[in-house]
This record gives C-alpha cells, sequence and structure tokens, in this order.
C-alpha cells in the first residue's frame, strides 16, 4: 500500500463528501488541511461536520483560530492559523489541549503552526484543477495509513 493518494473532486459537493468519508473514520485523530486560499479546507471540513450531524453554518475560524464544535458525542476543533503571528501563540491558547485522545482535530494553515503542533495523521494537500480541485491524502503516522486503507475498502477513494 502507497501512504498517498489522490482523489479528483469535479465540485462541491465532491470536496464535502471526502470530508464526510473522513469524518467515518474511528478513532479521532489529527488532519491537517493545506492549500492555497480558497482551495476548499473549509468546505471540506463543512462535509466532515454535517456528516456527523453538524446542521449550523461552518465558517473558517480565521480570526478566532479555533472552533469547537460537539456533535454526535464527539469534540471537534476547527484551527485556521493564517492569522497566526507566531507558533507560540498556540501554547498560549491550551492548543495541547485540543489534541485528547477522544477529539478530532482539523487544522488550516499547519504550517504556520509548526513546531508546536503534533505531527498528523493524515494530511490533505487541495488544489484547483481546471472547474474543480484536486486533493492529495498523505498518511503521516500508522493511523493515517489505517485511515488511507479503510477509505479505500469502503470505495471512498
Amino acid at each position: 500500500m502507497t501512504a498517498e493518494v489522490d482523489v479528483p473532486l469535479p465540485d462541491v459537493e465532491a470536496t464535502e463528501a471526502l470530508g464526510a468519508s473522513l469524518a467515518n473514520l474511528q478513532p479521532p485523530g489529527l488532519i491537517t488541511l493545506e492549500g492555497v486560499l480558497g482551495a476548499g479546507k473549509t468546505t471540506l471540513v463543512r462535509g466532515f461536520l454535517r456528516a456527523l450531524g453538524h446542521a449550523g453554518s461552518v465558517k473558517s475560524p480565521t480570526y478566532t483560530l479555533v472552533e469547537p464544535y460537539r456533535v454526535a458525542g464527539r469534540d471537534v476543533y476547527h484551527m485556521d492559523l493564517y492569522r497566526l503571528a507566531d507558533p507560540e501563540e498556540l501554547e498560549e491558547l491550551g492548543v495541547r489541549d485540543y489534541f485528547a485522545a477522544t477529539a478530532w482535530v482539523l487544522v488550516e494553515w499547519p504550517e504556520r503552526g509548526e513546531p508546536v503542533l503534533p505531527t498528523p495523521d493524515l494530511t490533505v494537500r487541495l488544489a484547483t484543477e481546471g472547474e474543480g480541485r484536486r486533493a492529495r491524502i498523505v498518511a503521516r503516522s500508522a493511523l493515517g495509513e489505517d485511515w488511507l486503507r479503510a477509505l479505500r475498502d469502503h470505495g471512498y477513494i
């Protein structure tokens, strides 16, 4: 098995569907989302949260840095580090508390939080491709490799 896979995302619905497929993975963990502005990172998170049953709006936490959700008995933390001036600001926010074994953490612009952020289980790199997008999903841990295998086995990718 390779530790990465490319997934074509021809439209917004496909991006949300990829997010929904990630929400089915067990146990929770850390997923980083990379890509330029407008690449679909928050769209993917919206699909993830809706798959868990969140019916409200999903916005990028650009100014708050972290948007917490409690959905279907699960804690989900959506982080956007775009405006982070210094990774040490994460320590002031108590970021390590978010990485509990029972919480999902999805981080946009993770490179701005290095080296404070732990190594993710998966990295999803989103890029525009014609009218749509393409996602490269990279396993970064043994759990991430298990997740890639599960995504393939269930026909999500």
